[in-house]
């Protein structure tokens, strides 16, 4: 079962997201989730294995120039995780497909997503999605004192 994550989900998205996103806490995850449930531009889906949740896609509306795109605004994959033990039985592309279906019905005639240059799994996930690889970039920092 498939369905739109809302405020009172945060909590359960929050605990799946941090398997995923660990250099975040539980507890900023859950803000970050409560804040986005009350969003028109985002949405998260959560699926379940009769009542365990076993993963989330995140997606938004970005505005802003998308890398390989041509329109605005662009659906966008922000994140999509399925705990191990519940892989490789298609719920990752039930969920992309949600998030697909969302950013339609906003509007939107483009959908895009990236990941991490040593990121395999997800690379091998969205070129099986359909996706097409549109850049690589290298992203640079520096301190300002």
């Amino acid at each position: 079962m498939i369905r739109k994550a809302g405020k009172n989900d945060a909590a359960i998205v929050a605990g799946l997201a941090v398997l995923m996103w660990n250099d975040s806490s539980v507890e900023e995850l859950i803000n970050d989730f409560a804040r986005i449930s009350c969003s028109e531009d985002a949405q998260v889906f959560l699926i379940y294995e009769e009542d365990i949740p076993v993963g989330f896609a995140q997606c938004q509306l970005r505005h802003d120039y998308v890398e390989g795109t041509e329109t605005s605004p662009v659906g966008y994959l922000e994140g999509i995780f399925i705990k191990e033990g519940y892989r490789h039985q298609g719920y990752a592309r039930k969920l992309l497909y949600e998030c697909e279906k969302w950013a339609l019905e906003k509007g939107c005639t483009e959908f895009a997503s990236d990941c991490e240059t040593d990121n395999g799994i997800s690379l091998q996930f969205h070129i099986a999605a359909g996706f097409t690889e549109a850049n690589r970039i290298i992203c640079f920092v520096k301190k300002l004192k």
